[in-house]
């Protein structure tokens, strides 16, 4: 018989695990919402008697039954540090289904968050907490190096991980050109462009829009950036112009609302 080529071993290997995975979700905030939701798979909940008591609704809302757990020996595994408020639930990871379903434009003019190698929980979440607020379809990002659904991106998330769909891709660069063909135009974040965020825009008001935002530092990858449409920058009001990536997403995303809304 012969030997599958590596790529298939490592694809049918990450599929296993990811099959297998759960994650622990944790803080009132994050259980309470997780608990609400009808996607969620949940399997083990653990709360202290205090949480259980402000979490009470929403429990027996769920049909689950909570192990009280003592909150000087919480049997949860967290990182250390992981400020849980005695509030834990083991979960499956969500699934948002297939890219092209997720995207398909229909009415309207839909924007996308897309996520080049962004790695940090802290950052993603929040970039999930401004893609809800502005009205974003989705955040969709790479498998590979690219921050998984964890509890401290839930935590930071304060909810939003449970309605705002976050979506995992093989490749970003073939998710680009997908989208393309679905009518969308691929704007990239890069503090060099000529163009500024603001001046693009009014302009895309009527079309499909995928946000591109790179890691901080090293920015877009040459393939990433080479699939953009378009460049543009957020132009600062002072000389020193960085912004941390949740905060770049934050503002471009308020700059598209305001833009189509003028």
């Amino acid at each position: 018989m012969a030997q599958k080529p590596k790529w298939v071993v490592d694809k049918e290997r990450d599929r296993r695990a990811a099959a297998q995975a759960t994650v622990w979700l944790f803080g009132l905030h994050a259980v309470r919402d997780a608990l609400a939701n009808t996607m969620r798979e949940r399997l083990r909940l653990v709360l202290t008697k205090n949480a259980a008591d402000r979490l009470g609704e929403a429990v027996s809302a769920s049909g689950m039954t909570p192990e009280i757990a003592d909150p000087r020996k919480f049997p949860v595994p967290l990182d250390p540090g992981s400020v849980h408020q005695g509030a834990a639930l083991e979960v499956k990871p969500l699934d948002w289904g297939k890219l092209r379903d997720l995207a398909q434009p229909g009415q309207g003019a839909p924007l996308l968050v897309l996520l080049d190698r962004v790695t940090d929980p802290h950052n993603v979440g929040a970039i999930l907490r401004s893609a809800e607020v502005f009205g974003a379809r989705a955040v969709i990002a790479p498998t590979r190096h690219s921050a998984p659904e964890t509890g401290a991106l839930a935590k930071t998330a304060s909810g939003a991980l449970e309605r705002q769909p976050y979506l995992r891709v093989g490749n970003l660069g073939d998710a680009m050109e997908t989208l393309r063909d679905l009518g969308y135009l691929t704007v990239g974040l890069d503090g060099e462009a000529t163009e500024t965020l603001s001046e693009a825009a009014p302009q895309l008001r009527d079309r499909p829009v995928a946000l591109v935002l790179g890691a901080e530092g090293p920015g877009l990858r040459e393939r990433t950036r080479s699939l953009c449409d378009r460049m543009v920058r957020i132009d600062p009001a002072g000389a020193f112009g960085s912004l941390n990536v949740s905060n770049a997403a934050a503002v471009a995303l308020y700059a598209m609302r305001e833009g189509r809304d003028a």
